[in-house]
């Protein structure tokens, strides 16, 4: 189980003794978003599920309108943009406090209705905004770190331009891109995405699982599907 947000070791070949509990170790993003979003059946539907979304619509419609706008920026101004309207949009809270439980993965909806999240909520909110940008999804991963300073889990979106580039870190800890080597204070541990599981080591890592195996995330997709989402099993 993932608890604890903070609010580096070598980030890529080479592997690292987890610091977190080993169930984690087999969640895969199992699951990718395809077609344009309905923001009109999705508000409809979270309205349904959670009820009224109060000021959420308008952090909503805000997050439909950067999605109109993702298409005319090159691929570093739309990390920049989508990470800055994350972290200005979302207050950083411990899923005790927003749902009264250890370990909750919301959905970009769940959180911007709530202008809340846990780390995991931040990170996977700009993953899934990337990807409907168009953002490849090997260049982007999920990745869970120690943020040493802390000594705390922590969770964080990781750019990579090419397979072998160095990673951009997008944190909700602070508001600045940086690669990963200015970033010594996170240890990486391991990252997913579309594709499969990675410990950390040099070079992006090693692959140690793929996207067939169920998990957490397949959860968080049933939920986006329920909201309206265009949720397509794991390629």
């Amino acid at each position: 189980m993932f608890r604890g947000c903070a609010g580096a070791g070598r980030w890529g070949r080479g592997r690292r003794k987890s610091f977190l509990a080993a169930p984690l170790l087999l969640i895969l993003l199992a699951g990718v978003l395809h077609a344009d979003w309905d923001f009109n059946l999705i508000s409809q539907r979270a309205e349904k599920l959670y009820g009224p979304l109060g000021d959420g619509k308008a952090r909503i419609d805000e997050w439909q309108a950067l999605l109109e706008r993702l298409p005319e920026l090159d691929e570093p101004a739309q990390l920049e943009a989508v990470n800055r309207f994350f972290n200005a949009s979302l207050r950083f809270r411990d899923d005790i406090e927003i749902w009264q439980q250890n370990d909750y993965w919301a959905t970009p909806v769940e959180a911007l209705r709530k202008g809340a999240a846990d780390c995991e909520d931040f990170a996977i909110a700009k993953y899934f905004t990337l990807r409907e940008a168009g953002v490849a999804s090997e260049k982007l991963r999920i990745t869970y770190v120690k943020a040493l300073r802390l000594n705390q889990a922590h969770m964080v979106l990781t750019y990579y331009a090419t397979p072998d580039a160095m990673p951009l870190v997008l944190d909700n800890l602070i508001n600045v891109i940086r690669p990963a080597s200015e970033r010594s204070d996170l240890l990486p541990v391991y990252a997913f995405n579309a594709e499969g599981l990675w410990l950390a080591g040099k070079g992006g890592g090693k692959q140690v699982g793929d996207a067939k195996r169920l998990s957490r995330w397949q959860e968080l997709l049933k939920k986006m599907a329920a909201e309206g989402f265009p949720v397509e099993p794991g390629r």
